[in-house]
Order: C-alpha cells, then sequence, then structure tokens
C-alpha cells in the first residue's frame, strides 16, 4: 500500500484526484491551504509530523494568468517559495514530489508541438513563476516528476471554461472565443489517471508532458462542447485583445518519453 499525500486539495484536479481515489487500496490524504499552507515551512513540517507518507502531488499553486502580472509577490510566494518548502520536506521524509507545471513556460513561437527538451521561455509572470519552481525542483529534489500539462477543464466541476461555455450556450447566449491561442485542451480526469498510472508504473524521475492529444484553438473547444450537448447557438471567432497578459499563441504539448 502506498501512502499519498495530495496538495491543493479543493482544485480541479485535487477534487478530480479525490473522486477517482474512492476504493483505491492505497492511502490518499488530501489537504487544503487550511491544513497545510506550503508557503509556510512550519505548517508543512507540523502536518507531516502526523503521519507518514511515500508521494506528494502537489495541486497547490497560482494560476490566475491575469493577476499574476501584478501580483508578483503572491505568485511567487505559492509557485516557487512554496515549492522550495515542499522539496525540503519531500527530501527530508525521503517523499517522491509530483509537480504539476504549465505549457506556458514556453513562448509559443514553435510550429510543433512541445516536448520536454524544448527550451523555455516564459512570456508572462505565470508563466515565469512556475519555470522558476521547475528549476528548483530539478536541482534540488532527491525524487520527482514534472508533469507539465495544457489547459486544464473539467466536464462535472465548477468554474472552468468548459462550464462557462456550457452555462452561456444553455442560456442561449451569443459566444465570441478566440481563435489565435492553439493548445492541447485536456480533460482534469485524463491528468488524474495519468498520474494514478505514474504512481503505479514508477517510471525515471524527471519531467514528462501530458495533455490529450487533439490541437486546438478555444474557440475549436467552444465550437466542440456546443456540438457536444446539441446546442443551437452562434460562436463567433475573435483575436485576443491587447493589453494584460502575454499568452503563447501556439503552446501544444506531447511527449518523447512515454511510458
Amino acid at each position: 500500500m502506498k501512502r499519498i499525500l495530495v496538495t491543493g486539495a479543493n482544485g480541479q484536479l485535487g477534487t478530480t484526484l479525490k473522486q477517482q481515489s474512492l476504493g483505491s487500496e492505497d492511502r490518499w490524504v488530501f489537504c487544503g491551504r487550511n491544513e497545510m499552507d506550503i508557503t509556510d515551512s512550519h505548517s508543512i513540517a507540523s502536518f507531516m509530523e502526523k503521519q507518514s507518507f511515500d508521494y506528494c502531488i502537489n495541486c497547490a499553486a497560482y494560476t490566475h494568468v491575469e493577476g499574476a502580472e501584478t501580483e508578483i509577490e503572491a505568485a511567487h510566494a505559492l509557485n516557487v517559495e512554496g515549492v522550495k518548502n515542499l522539496v525540503a520536506a519531500c527530501n527530508e521524509k525521503q517523499l517522491t514530489l509530483l509537480h504539476i507545471s504549465t505549457d506556458y513556460v514556453f513562448d509559443g513561437t514553435k510550429k510543433t508541438p512541445y516536448v520536454e527538451t524544448d527550451p523555455t521561455a516564459p512570456l508572462n509572470q505565470y508563466g515565469k513563476s512556475k519555470l522558476q519552481g521547475e528549476h528548483y525542483i530539478q536541482q534540488k529534489a532527491k525524487a520527482f516528476y514534472i508533469i507539465r500539462t495544457s489547459w486544464l477543464y473539467s466536464k462535472t466541476l465548477g468554474a472552468n471554461f468548459y462550464s462557462a461555455i456550457l452555462n452561456r450556450a444553455k442560456n442561449g447566449e451569443p459566444l465570441t472565443v478566440v481563435n489565435d491561442q492553439v493548445g492541447t485542451p485536456t480533460d482534469v480526469a485524463h491528468l488524474a489517471e495519468f498520474l494514478f498510472q505514474m504512481i503505479k508504473k514508477e517510471p525515471e524521475y524527471g519531467l514528462y508532458h501530458f495533455s490529450d492529444e487533439q490541437i486546438m484553438s478555444w474557440y475549436d473547444l467552444a465550437v466542440a462542447i456546443v456540438k457536444e450537448h446539441q446546442l443551437e447557438v452562434p460562436v463567433t471567432p475573435s483575436t485576443t485583445s491587447g493589453g494584460g497578459a502575454v499568452r503563447p499563441t501556439y503552446s501544444p504539448l506531447v511527449s518523447n518519453k512515454p511510458f
């Protein structure tokens, strides 16, 4: 039986892992910020003193791309300092760290999907903070997996792109969605299953990409959602407006190291 700690348990991925772990032979423990604040090393130490773990899946992160442009310190606290604290604790307690990262570590200038060995060049503060966290893990962690994923959405959980588009479409609202950002939208349930398999199979430590395979724009995804639910609302393509966080125009992910 493996013992797995999940941080950021109240987010989209953490909640999905909790649902999928029901009935598992392994022991899963889920903690939100109230139970363990990763920006506070004492909070981590106190929590980990209570029980032993083999793995830590870090789902805790500052993910508001626009907000990170002005809340640079807050993004850094979670995405960099929090990661440093987790690495120290995992090294001390001999846990394997599974850390979730993002396609936004790339600048989008490539013409084919990004693989693990491609050079990084984040365009915004969110991407920069996530890349700093990655680098620290690679330099200091004794046992780790970094999993970059792309455009997470959920068909069943709260506020995300899928639910926002679906709710507006059900209300008969015309939709206008950008078509100049292209990526690999990923169902969070598929990412959760990938993490289960990673823990089960224990591949070589290091950096991995995981996303769903279909390459599309946000506009394409919105059209697919409307069609899936057989709704009759117009979906109009648009271009990204100026100002705010700069996003990569092309950031699909693919893995060159499957396991």
